[in-house]
């Protein structure tokens, strides 16, 4: 009994994941095709959607954006720049010379 009870248990979870992924290829097909089958221009209306990224209308947008990333790009070098100046410039090791 307990064998059939588990066997009753994974065949609907294999039923119920095959319709969730012929669900999913619908979906995908279709959002696919109303876009022109263009994947990068799919992600970026999912990316636009879900809030990753903002649709930029103005030359202010871009430039409030660029300067952002600019801002974030110089934080990231001056935490970068004096490890990897101490990493350059540590005391070699001496060798030990065998005989």
């Amino acid at each position: 009994m307990k064998q059939n009870t588990s066997k009753t248990g994974s065949r609907i979870l294999l039923a119920a994941g095959s319709i969730m992924c012929l669900w999913v290829g619908a979906a995908l097909t279709s959002a696919l095709s109303s876009v022109g089958w263009s994947v990068s221009e799919l992600a970026g209306q999912y990316m636009v959607a879900i809030g990753m990224v903002k649709p930029l209308h103005t030359l202010v947008d871009y430039y409030t954006h660029i300067k952002g990333i600019e801002y974030l790009l110089c934080v990231a070098f001056f935490v970068a720049f004096p490890v990897f100046f101490k990493y350059v410039n540590k005391a070699p090791a001496e060798a030990i010379a065998s005989k």
